[in-house]
């Protein structure tokens, strides 16, 4: 951690000391070394600080706000930067703002923990853990705050709570929840989730801070107090294999966008079904119908990977259907081609090659004598 920032270990509001005028600059430059692009924060609030006078007269989409390209900051944290001179500027001029970080950018997926003590009691049982169903035996005298019902999922998935992962960056909020930072290392696009809402939720006062939100800069003083690291550990750690597949579960990725099935054009049909016979004709066939998938693990990302495989599907569904290939080794095939290409998105590839070969199934590709 620099000298030019170090954190409190106190979060109460009696015990916080008076924070110099650099320190929201120390925050907002130390956030940017590391990568995350920070927007100014209203003096002493959560929220951002407000557009500009005239944005606030004529309402319009961030991408189109005259501001953002002059450097200035409207639009919250649509105008998060790494740009030390424009980070200098903002904090230099207005030293009491502070400081959010925008997650979507810096590849954070932040889980955030309340711990409200005047909430009602926990909702329906259908709602604590979303998609769980918790039996009326159960007993949840006691279950109170999100830090019980992140506590509930880890033990039911077998691992230990976020909360008491010491591997990673922990903050501390003034109203006693806690933020619990994590790296997303593969790049999917993790979504926000808001509370315990029907649509997107991981747990009862637990949210989720991703793409198209932000989080408080560790450090940042507000009218409640100050957002406090724990511990001794700065970095996010990579977001844990099993809390990945429960976010994942409660939709806290877009939803897929399978491809339509489209034909495979007649001279690539023409060619597959021309390509010999025995083990070394299937063998030749695969790698004929396969060799645009496996050409697009030459390229990280544009390389239309999922029409390729797409493609591939469709035609390896039609040839099954014929009897050309048993529909075991055509999804053999079409896995380890997705995997080596893309690994990591394995998820997706199966739903890919699932629509593919059920289109193509119903157009079997027969020789040009007709048989199978």
């Amino acid at each position: 951690m620099p000298a030019e920032l170090r954190f409190p270990h106190s979060h109460s509001r009696q015990s916080t000391p008076e924070p110099s005028v650099a320190a929201p600059l120390a925050t907002a430059i130390w956030c940017a070394r590391r990568g995350w692009p920070v927007h100014p924060l209203a003096a002493g609030r959560k929220t951002p600080a407000a557009n500009c006078a005239a944005c606030r007269a004529t309402p319009h989409p961030p991408a189109q706000c005259p501001c953002l390209p002059a450097g200035r900051w409207c639009h919250g944290f649509h105008a998060a930067t790494l740009d030390q001179r424009r980070i200098a500027d903002w904090w230099g001029t207005h030293p009491e703002f502070g400081v959010g970080v925008a997650c979507g950018p810096a590849h954070l997926v932040v889980i955030d923990i309340d711990a409200h003590p005047t909430q009602p009691p926990p909702p329906s049982r259908d709602r604590i853990l979303p998609g769980i169903p918790i039996a009326d035996h159960v007993d949840l005298t006691g279950l109170a705050n999100g830090f019980h019902t992140l506590a509930v999922l880890a033990a039911l998935r077998g691992q230990p709570s976020p909360a008491d992962d010491t591997a990673t960056l922990r903050v501390r909020t003034p109203s006693g929840g806690m933020h619990v930072w994590y790296w997303a290392a593969d790049n999917r696009r993790w979504n926000c989730s808001t509370g315990s809402s029907q649509g997107r939720a991981l747990a009862w006062q637990v949210d989720v801070r991703a793409h198209g939100g932000y989080i408080i800069a560790p450090g940042t003083t507000t009218r409640d107090g100050t957002y406090t690291a724990m511990g001794t550990v700065r970095e996010p750690a990579v977001l844990p294999t099993w809390l990945a597949q429960e976010l994942e579960r409660t939709s806290h990725l877009p939803a897929a966008s399978v491809p339509a099935p489209r034909p495979v054009p007649l001279r690539a049909q023409q060619a597959v079904l021309a390509a010999g016979g025995g083990h070394n004709r299937t063998q030749r066939m695969l790698a004929s119908v396969l060799a645009p998938v496996e050409a697009c693990g030459q390229i990280p990302e544009g390389a239309g990977f999922s029409d390729a495989l797409n493609r591939a599907a469709y035609t390896l569904g039609g040839l099954a259907a014929a009897g050309r290939i048993t529909d075991e080794e055509a999804h053999r095939a079409l896995i380890q081609a997705a995997t080596t290409a893309r690994p990591g998105q394995e998820r997706r590839a199966e739903q890919i090659i699932r629509s593919g070969m059920t289109a193509g199934r119903k157009h079997p590709l027969y020789t040009r004598e007709g048989r199978p």
